[in-house]
């Protein structure tokens, strides 16, 4: 078998020919080493995982290194990378610490690096830890340097820097890379805005396992400040072999064959697309509904919807505030109605944060720019109304299951409507009732609320006093707890009937249990001079009296106490319980208000 004679050149145009046997023959030294100027050509020799090796120069990208788009949902890498096993390697590229030859440095990576990928991963997680964001040579290009070794030198570049120095490394390590130049949606970018003149960023493709990939180690390092006066290193896992159908949300590269996609963007598409910052994806989120950055309202509202892998806490902020919208989550994302109450211009920004996150903090994930051309001012919800509206994945973590109303907004045209849960824990409920609009005090509002419990079923019946739009808020308590109730989530409840009146329910004091039920009277004000009605289920006592102008025994009969009262002579009634026949004393459950004549 013949051997075969390869030629190589490094970027020094030094001539290095190295033999190559078959498999079955023993590997003699190295014949020659002449020392020439050979044409400057890129590097062939590859890692020591490849068997074949490559004579020509890097093959631009084919059929063979592209990806659908739009992204499948899959991965958010374009290759599989396990970055546990990467976490010795981690480690020890931080650690190197070579500042003097590029080609030293490489060399003191390499030592713990075995494939053509922990190569790359050990070149990556060097510069992206090592090299800052020139912010004063950004202002002042006559001061600045992009050689790779001034780079390595000073320890601070623009992109141009950082990627000319990736590629040196690669170079060397025997890796396949390029520097890409482009438009990127990075600093100072603006919604909606148009890319014309030359390109504003660099980054790197590097060709692995038989496919080219992309990467961004400028993006990698961290973050600049608004007025780009101040690096901060904050490492980005997100722009390390980055998938295309992702990585071209932020970088439109000048040649459109390294977008690496089928079907390829046109750089109108990638203006109107919809920028998702790398901590969308790192979050779990998925896509979001409408993809363009820059929405239109329909009769003064608009729709923006997020779909995302697992349970996930969203917030919003339209103009700097979260009071015109109603946000409601979903078990894989969330729906965002809103409803701006000024035309023009307006920012929309939406946060999140894992469901499981201890700390507070939500992250901006996604901006908009919402064009409003006319307000629906019937949409404008009372102040109190809290985000996220109505029952979700999170209500039913706190215990209330299959509500009645699973929608946001409650409408109801006679003003009244009734709620029921299922709790699937031991809880104590409280609600309360909210509005602009109201002269009633909060106390008298919670009056128009009225809870029955029976067994783990609860209900809430609630009588507006008058129409609008009202807030209902739910608390809840673990029974055992003495401490104060959490707020859990509310409703929104409209009524737009002008004639609704209900008067409150009657007023229930300590002893009136949370199962005893009020079949009628309802109404907590009863009218003067008749004959009323009284039929009470209550359980576990002696005696039931309504005290009027004079006093009247119920009766008991399978399971209710029943009985009439007259109201004429008195302004208030009020039921009393004996609890245990052998004592004399009474206890008030309930008191009504009688009408003045």
């Amino acid at each position: 078998e013949q051997t075969q004679a390869i030629t190589s050149y490094s970027n020094e145009g030094t001539q290095v020919t190295v033999e190559i046997h078959p498999k079955e023959t023993t590997p003699q030294l190295l014949k020659k080493l002449s020392f020439g100027k050979g044409p400057r050509r890129l590097p062939s020799l590859r890692g020591q995982d490849n068997k074949d090796f490559q004579t020509e120069a890097p093959r631009p990208p084919g059929g063979e290194d592209l990806h659908a788009y739009p992204w499948d949902k899959s991965s958010l890498k374009s290759m599989s990378v396990d970055l546990q096993q990467f976490e010795k390697l981690d480690a020890y590229a931080l650690k190197v610490n070579v500042k003097n030859s590029v080609e030293e440095l490489v060399k003191a990576l390499l030592k713990q690096a075995r494939t053509d990928l922990e190569k790359v991963r050990a070149i990556w997680m060097w510069i992206c830890h090592h090299i800052e964001y020139d912010v004063v040579g950004y202002h002042n290009k006559s001061q600045l340097s992009t050689k790779p070794i001034d780079v390595l030198l000073t320890g601070k570049s623009i992109c141009e820097g950082y990627a000319g120095l990736f590629e040196q490394m690669c170079s060397i390590a025997g890796i396949q890379c390029l520097k890409l130049s482009g438009y990127s949606k990075g600093h100072g970018y603006k919604i909606g805005q148009t890319f014309t003149g030359d390109s504003d960023h660099a980054w790197n493709a590097v060709y692995l396992d038989g496919r080219w990939h992309l990467l961004d180690s400028t993006w990698g390092s961290g973050t600049v400040d608004d007025s780009l006066t101040r690096f901060t290193f904050r490492y980005n896992e997100f722009y390390f072999l980055t998938h295309p159908a992702l990585f071209i949300n932020s970088h439109f590269p000048d040649n459109s064959n390294w977008q690496l996609l089928k079907p390829t963007l046109t750089l109108k598409d990638f203006e109107k697309n919809m920028l998702h910052r790398s901590n969308f994806y790192m979050l779990g989120l998925l896509s979001t509904h409408p993809e363009t950055a820059v929405i239109q309202t329909v009769n003064g509202t608009a729709s923006v919807t997020v779909d995302c892998r697992s349970a996930t806490l969203f917030m919003f902020k339209l103009k700097g505030t979260d009071e015109h919208g109603l946000m409601t989550l979903k078990k894989h994302g969330m729906k965002l109605d809103i409803y701006p109450q000024k035309t023009g211009s307006h920012k929309l920004q939406i946060f999140a944060k894992p469901s499981k996150a201890s700390e507070e903090v939500y992250n901006c994930v996604l901006e908009y720019v919402v064009e409003c051309k006319s307000v629906d001012k019937a949409m404008h919800f009372p102040k109190d109304l809290q985000q996220p509206v109505g029952p979700s994945w999170f209500t039913e973590r706190q215990g209330f299951l299959r509500p009645s109303h699973p929608d946001p907004i409650i409408h109801t045209n006679d003003g009244r409507c009734s709620i029921t849960f299922t709790l699937g824990k031991d809880i104590s409920v409280l609600a309360s009732l909210h509005s602009d609009d109201s002269s009633l005090t909060e106390d008298m509002r919670r009056q128009h609320i009225m809870q029955i419990r029976r067994g783990n079923q609860i209900e809430l019946k609630i009588h507006l006093p008058h129409a609008g739009n009202f807030v209902l808020k739910i608390y809840a308590k673990k029974k055992s707890d003495p401490g104060n109730y959490d707020y859990v989530f509310n409703y929104l409840i409209t009524c737009l009937n002008t004639e609704v009146k209900w008067p409150a329910f009657p007023q229930s004091y300590s002893k009136w249990a949370e199962d005893y039920e009020i079949v009628e009277p309802l109404s907590g004000l009863l009218p003067s001079n008749r004959n009323i009605q009284f039929k009470l289920k209550m359980h576990g006592i002696a005696k039931v009296l309504v005290q009027a102008e004079n006093t009247y025994p119920l009766t008991q009969s399978k399971g209710y106490w029943e009985g009439t009262c007259n109201t004429s002579g008195c302004r208030e009634v009020f039921v009393m319980v004996h609890e245990n026949a052998n004592h004399s004393f009474y206890s008030h459950v309930l008191k009504y208000e009688v009408e003045t004549q």
